[in-house]
């Protein structure tokens, strides 16, 4: 059987066996000074353009106010030119995790000579962020350009994936075999920084799966559950048509077959013993079919009742589900779906990112077929939702948000139209109450993308 081109990846082999669980670029001295208030710092990030408005792709600032400044609509905040705020390493837009008193940011820079470099910041409030603990290395395991996220508080998990196309023949009589998935996941320490476990391993799609083109694009996410002993990562579950037509990329030689998305079977997790990060299982929906991977944001939270709740369907028009994942049997709980499309009674809904919140009650923002940004109070008990509206719904864009802060009572957004001025958005999902709050001036092509 030949084998056809490695699309993308890390390697692993040796560098995972002689990997020094603390490895890092470099040591940092922790300061010893301390913030001089205990105020609970709300840090709002911003993507910076390169070349086209919003593309996001020119880095990431970040800086912080406090619970008054946010809901104060006489207070200005203009981080614009760069300077003023934290301007993250990444050469593009950072994968920003925080800690739940909003103390300490984490970022694992994306691209770049520095990609996989995590790094950990103390926030003292405004633009002062005070870098602690090891820079740690995490390139080694998950390449350059890994996905990750904070999956349990102190435990941040990081993904990659690869993909080889194996067939027989030489091109145009070739034969389809199989794509071989192979991914790979590290857990890291965020309160000390440094790497706790690695793994690798081909993905277990059974061997009629594996006929029929099944294949997993991308992963994200990782959430660990709630009785600290699995993790479940998002999945972008890809299917080719093994019988249909095969074309040939002229320049890098790679053969590929037409994509057969229409009959994927389910939305697809694949589930992880935790710690040891061993013993990968796929379970499936049959609720939905579409990717739970999310894109810049976590779409995996647990609810009060323990189970996992889950989007899909971020990038695809139409999608609006959230799934469940049952605690007891670490499975999908084929019972249950929410469809944000039909609570609003609208068409086309689309979850863009969200937040659990507390007694079953979510806080989503979302689109209507792929235009324009909304935001919703979601009950994933009765299944109903509630529109909170303002004035910039229909120039928003979601794509490339990150993160909605949540204290409390208060949930914090800012929302700014690309290239335009915008408000950060209080709202209390107690009373409903929705405030606009501080103005947050904006610079040619950029845009705010989360708080935390």
């Amino acid at each position: 059987m030949k084998q056809g081109l490695l699309l993308r990846g890390a390697l692993f082999g040796a560098a995972i066996a002689s990997l020094t669980l603390g490895s890092c670029k470099k040591d940092k001295e922790p300061s010893i000074d301390e913030p001089q208030n205990d105020t609970r710092w709300i840090t709002l990030t911003a993507a910076l353009k390169q070349t086209n408005d919003g593309d996001g792709n020119g880095g990431t600032l970040a800086y912080a106010i406090s619970h008054d400044q946010a809901i104060n609509p006489a207070f200005e905040l203009d981080i614009f030119p760069v300077g003023k705020g934290l301007k993250l390493e990444s050469p593009r837009t950072s994968r920003v995790q925080a800690s739940a008193d909003g103390k300490y940011l984490y970022d694992i820079q994306y691209t770049g000579a520095d990609g996989g470099i995590f790094q950990k910041f103390r926030v003292d409030g405004q633009g002062k962020y005070v870098r602690e603990g090891n820079e740690v290395n995490a390139a080694i395991i998950l390449g350059t350009s890994p996905r990750w996220v904070k999956s349990a508080e102190g435990v941040g998990v990081g993904v990659s994936i690869a993909n080889e196309t194996l067939y027989t023949g030489t091109f145009p009589a070739v034969t389809f075999g199989s794509i071989k998935s192979t991914a790979a996941v590290a857990s890291l320490n965020l309160d000390n920084p440094s790497i706790l476990n690695t793994a690798s391993f081909e993905v277990p799609f059974t061997a009629q799966q594996l006929a029929q083109g099944y294949s997993i694009g991308r992963i994200d996410v990782p959430i660990i559950n709630q009785a600290k002993n699995k993790v479940y990562i998002g999945c972008n579950i890809s299917k080719i048509n093994p019988i249909g037509t095969p074309t040939q990329n002229a320049t890098s030689g790679v053969v590929s077959w037409p994509s057969d998305a229409a009959n994927i079977a389910g939305t697809v997790t694949i589930v992880l013993d935790y710690p040891t990060l061993k013993n990968p299982k796929l379970i499936w929906s049959t609720q939905s079919k579409y990717g739970n991977n999310g894109y810049r944001t976590m779409v995996q939270h647990i609810g009060d009742d323990g189970h996992v709740y889950q989007a899909t369907g971020v990038n695809t028009t139409g999608c609006p589900h959230i799934l469940r994942i049952d605690k007891n049997t670490n499975d999908y709980d084929n019972t249950y779906l929410f469809d944000l499309s039909q609570a609003l009674n609208v068409t086309g809904a689309g979850i863009k990112a969200w937040r659990y919140l507390g007694n079953n009650k979510g806080f989503v923002m979302y689109d209507i077929n792929k235009a324009g940004g909304y935001l919703a109070l979601i009950d994933l008990n009765t299944k109903t939702a509630t529109k909170i509206p303002t004035e910039y719904e229909a120039r928003l864009n979601f794509d490339q948000h990150q993160s909605i802060a949540v204290q409390g009572d208060f949930v914090y957004v800012p929302l700014t139209p690309v290239s335009e001025a915008g408000n950060v958005f209080v709202y209390n999902w107690k009373t409903g109450v929705l405030t606009k709050g501080a103005k947050l001036a904006n610079g040619t092509g950029h845009r705010f993308i989360g708080a935390y």
